[in-house]
């Protein structure tokens, strides 16, 4: 509740509307009975202009409910979707905060879930509370004083009757409530299952793993059926158990009545009155069942939200001036793990570069390469040691010092739906469309942009699927280099290139960038033979640093990948 508090007071002239309207429909809902009871009474008394009188009353009261109802709906929603609303947006900016490694302690798809379906669940609860909460304390009293008040003789009916219902609805509700918190973390595993095959689903394709799919995605989606079966057979055991305790009790008050007029005759007109009031308790204590349920399960995806707030981002930038800086880079002595993780990724890696150069990290697959680039803009924090850009620490760098001097290339290209253009204007978000060009020329993406009719205002689909890979990776390079930084990483962004374009997009960066530091992590040694140093990594240690001609004398483990490659792919040209 600590959670949803501050969104309630927000909204609070929507809730008060919401619920004076709920109140003034509860109070005609239950003047309505003891209205009909005097139009029962005036009818055996053959008074009819008091029948009269009394039905135009009655008329107005319903008129009143109705309209009441409506206008509790209206702000009801207004306040319901209000506050959703802002809560998924400061659980959104509060996600946008989050470091690398926070996002993987939750992992992506579960937060998606509580941005979604979470937070619906919280809508539903403020709605159902501000048209029913309000209400149900009202009825309840309200319809047990009148109905002791209409017939006091049959208060051991009301008592029996609620007793059972009573009894039911809590044992129902305990019965229910501990598949709530169960059922929202199978719709989380649905969600991941369901995410990693469709974006994986080439892998599961080239593989024939439709089957294999299919039997995991079935059994998780079984096991969220059967948590859902389980609360519906309970409700549906309750549902019938209500009305029919409830239309016993009718039954019985008419037979008590109907036995007791002689000494009694004026509880001829009680008796529709007095079966009303015995339906609205009932309708009172459904109404406060279903509450329960839903607000159990509100509260339960509240507390999952409650628990991305309360995170705290691991990492945080200094509140300082964005400042120009240099394109040098230094690791001194920098060891790095993943949360969790049990060994170090990267131990103790020492190295600098000065402004202007290309620097090459080769490396088998799991040597730390992307991890000792992914430390340069601080996408995680170093362990242990220092890393330096501009020739200041990172962690006391603004995070605009950082952007606007680092950018990286990844090469899983992820463009985002919208155009062309704004895609690049991630990179720099006032590029001119001369900026636009100037880039694209470099990352050789003007030959297929130039076919495209809107150009730089063509669309880009859901996933990019309307561009092949090599295209995407020319799009993720040229908003890379739109902005001009003096640090470009490019982490394996030109493995779905071609050798041709590959070759064009090294000679354009070599004479665009001249001043921009380059750091290239490669496969193909082919991609930095020019480099000014070449990192050799292996098991997150740097074992080898130089040239490489040097490389080729003074380490082994590069002369082994260099005479791999150079016998699969023939004569390297600068050998």
């Amino acid at each position: 509740m600590k959670t949803l508090w501050p969104y309630l007071r927000r909204f609070w002239r929507a809730e008060l509307v919401a619920t004076i309207a709920t109140i003034i429909m509860a109070f005609a809902s239950l003047w309505q009975p003891h209205l009909l009871q005097q139009v029962m009474a005036a009818i055996i008394a053959n008074r009819q202009q008091q029948v009269l009188h009394l039905g135009i009353e009655l008329i107005v009261f319903a008129a009143l409910g109705i309209v009441a109802g409506v206008v509790n709906t209206v702000f009801s929603a207004r306040a319901a979707v209000g506050i959703a609303t802002a809560l998924r947006s400061d659980l959104y900016k509060q996600v946008q905060s989050f470091a690398f490694a926070d996002i993987e302690t939750f992992a992506a798809s579960k937060l998606v879930v509580r941005m979604t379906n979470d937070i619906n669940q919280v809508q539903g609860m403020v709605m159902a509370v501000f048209q029913i909460v309000a209400r149900v304390p009202i009825m309840f009293i309200g319809a047990l004083t009148l109905a002791l008040l209409t017939v006091p003789s049959l208060w051991w009916l009301l008592a029996i009757m609620l007793i059972i219902i009573v009894v039911i609805a809590i044992v129902g509700m305990k019965r229910m409530s501990k598949y709530f918190g169960a059922i929202q973390a199978r719709i989380d595993d649905v969600n991941t299952i369901a995410r990693e095959n469709l974006m994986g689903v080439r892998v599961v394709k080239s593989f024939v793993q439709e089957d294999a799919q299919i039997k995991q995605f079935t059994s998780a989606s079984d096991k969220m059926n059967a948590l859902a079966i389980k609360i519906g057979y309970t409700f549906s055991v309750m549902m019938p158990g209500f009305f029919l305790i409830g239309y016993l009790a009718m039954a019985t008050a008419i037979l008590v009545i109907g036995q007791s007029l002689r000494v009694h005759p004026a509880y001829l007109a009680a008796v529709a009155s007095f079966t009303g009031y015995l339906m609205q308790l009932l309708m009172a204590v459904i109404n406060a069942s279903f509450i329960a349920s839903g607000t159990t399960r509100a509260f339960v995806s509240l507390g999952r939200i409650g628990e991305v707030f309360a995170h705290k981002p691991s990492m945080h930038y200094p509140d300082v001036p964005v400042v120009n800086l240099p394109g040098s880079i230094e690791f001194d002595h920098v060891d790095f793990s993943y949360p969790g993780a049990s060994q170090p990724t990267l131990h103790d890696i020492n190295f600098k570069v000065a402004p202007g150069q290309m620097v090459g990290i080769v490396g088998a697959t799991g040597s730390g390469k992307t991890s000792l680039a992914q430390l340069i803009p601080r996408l995680f924090d170093a362990t242990k040691g220092v890393v330096k850009v501009g020739g200041s620490d990172v962690r006391t760098l603004a995070a605009g010092s950082l952007r606007q001097t680092v950018a990286m290339v990844m090469q899983r290209s992820t463009l985002f739906s919208g155009t062309i253009a704004s895609n690049l204007r991630q990179g720099k978000p006032d590029a001119t469309t001369r900026d636009m060009h100037w880039a694209a020329d470099i990352a050789q993406s003007s030959e297929f942009i130039r076919r495209l009719d809107a150009g730089f205002n063509a669309q880009v689909e859901e996933r990019s699927a309307n561009f092949s890979g090599g295209q995407k990776q020319r799009l993720a390079i040229t908003r890379g280099v739109i902005a001009h930084p003096k640090v470009l990483i490019m982490d394996d962004s030109t493995s779905a290139l071609d050798a041709r374009s590959e070759r064009l997009v090294q000679e354009a960066l070599d004479r665009e960038l001249k001043d921009t530091t380059t750091v290239i992590i490669a496969e193909k040694i082919a991609s930095i033979i020019k480099a000014d140093q070449i990192l050799v990594l292996d098991g997150g240690r740097l074992i080898a640093r130089g040239t490489h001609k040097e490389l080729l004398k003074t380490s082994p483990e590069y002369r082994a990948i260099y005479q791999t490659q150079k016998a699969r792919e023939g004569v390297f040209a600068d050998a």
